[in-house]
């Protein structure tokens, strides 16, 4: 898939101590942890370590010698650098450690919340231009109506929920991910966001798929960074969640050890898409799923709590798919309903889009198409469900009849005989089972 160039809303970086609105003693303390946690001794280690430039690193390095919490080596850091060492003083090292004491977190200066607010808010997903051949492109790879696509281009465009649902097996998982393909540009995430003191970290390797850069030189003191260097430039976000979903992973996650906050999963996939996949097959009710968002999609905030019982507010920018076999009346009420913009429903494939699967996927798999074995399958074995087709059996009766001839020692190849052994294992036979 193509990226597109950087649309304009890198963060800047900031050049002052003001400029990184955040209070000097929380700026000295993760400078002093960070330091002793990592051993960083030389500016340009620092600066890459808190993410900050050279000279404003150097800045708070001065002030922080002006404390007596930092003291110079006094000779050129080992190995050819030309850098001046430095290292914690008594008084440094003392209060790093009751810093730690307080809070694990060091590393990357975090971003102050309101700051992270306003770069949410340049690089809004509902900000995007999402055209009819971009979705079409991200959703190659299935066989849709085009129905469908006249459905969810509007849905998607409008950076608002989508409801999807239908009967299992069709390819509502498979949309969810061509949907998230089809966002396509990239963003700023923060490494971490600061609220009343507190750092919340937000990045997350396993949520986030960062974007290869060339490093800028550190050493430089009129290096001028592409963007600000607490952020890290990203493909949007995709968080998929499925039956493991519960009301408490939507909270705050306070580690009691560290004394450190992890963002919940709906602020990591802030800019990209949240979905929830097999909704009705979690431990919490729909309804109740659907409550705790009812708020952050009408009014695009969402509210979180610190350990304090402290209540505060958060950007909501994403896009919320869910995705569920059941139907909609079955698990939510006409409020929660009203609430979710979009509702698609993803039916099984027509006889002739069944073939165009089944064609496509024996292709391949490297599966020769045989007619007699495929007439069997539409004349003799379909009309026993009452020729009901689901976008998920080509791929299951291929990978059965493969394995039937990887069994036998036989090349690949269908027949009306395997057609009727792979379909056997289709469906559970209804019997009464002794216990």
């Amino acid at each position: 898939m193509n990226i597109p160039t950087d649309p304009g809303f890198a963060p800047a970086a900031p050049r002052t101590t003001e400029a990184l609105g955040l209070s000097p003693v929380l700026v000295t303390d993760i400078l002093l942890k960070t330091m002793f946690r990592t051993g960083a001794e030389t500016a340009p280690e620092i600066a890459r370590r808190i993410c900050l430039t050279r000279a404003l690193t150097q800045t708070l390095i001065d002030a922080a010698r002006t404390a007596a919490l930092l003291e110079a080596t006094g000779t050129l850091h080992a190995g050819g650098s030309g850098e001046m060492g430095f290292r914690l003083s008594d008084a440094g090292r003392k209060r790093a450690q009751d810093a730690l004491a307080q809070s694990e977190y060091f590393g990357p200066m975090p971003v102050p919340m309101a700051v992270y607010a306003e770069q949410v808010k340049r690089q809004s997903l509902r900000n995007m231009a999402l055209t009819r051949p971009q979705l079409t492109r991200a959703m190659g790879h299935l066989i849709l109506p085009p129905s469908l696509i006249d459905q969810l281009g509007p849905a998607v465009g409008s950076g608002k929920s989508i409801l999807m649902y239908g009967p299992p097996g069709n390819g509502k998982s498979s949309i969810s991910n061509g949907i998230r393909d089809a966002l396509g540009d990239r963003i700023y995430v923060p490494h971490a966001i600061e609220y009343g003191g507190q750092i919340i970290s937000v990045y997350d390797p396993i949520v986030h798929s960062a974007a290869e850069e060339t490093a800028d030189d550190p050493t430089s003191l009129r290096c001028t960074p592409r963007h600000d260097a607490r952020y890290i430039r990203c493909d949007r976000p995709t968080v998929v969640t499925g039956g493991e979903l519960k009301l408490d992973m939507l909270d705050l996650v306070f580690n009691p050890v560290s004394r450190t906050y992890q963002a919940p999963l709906q602020l990591k996939s802030t800019g990209g898409v949240f979905i929830v996949d097999d909704l009705g097959r979690q431990a919490d009710p729909p309804q109740a799923l659907i409550n705790r968002w009812i708020v952050p999609l009408e009014e695009g905030k969402d509210i979180l709590a610190l350990q304090s019982g402290e209540k505060f507010e958060v950007p909501f920018d994403t896009l919320v798919i869910f995705s569920t076999n059941f139907h909609p009346e079955k698990i939510f009420d006409k409020a929660a309903l009203r609430r979710i913009a979009y509702k698609v429903r993803i039916d099984g494939p027509s006889r002739e889009d069944f073939l165009k699967i089944f064609a496509l996927v024996a292709k391949r798999k490297g599966m020769p198409l045989n007619e007699a074995a495929l007439v069997h399958l539409l004349k003799v074995k379909y009309p026993t469900i009452g020729n009901v087709y689901a976008n998920y059996q080509p791929v299951f009766l291929i990978d059965q009849m493969l394995s039937i001839c990887a069994f036998e020692g036989i090349a690949p190849q269908m027949s009306p005989e395997l057609i009727d052994r792979a379909w056997a294992n289709l469906f559970v036979e209804e019997c009464e089972v002794e216990h």
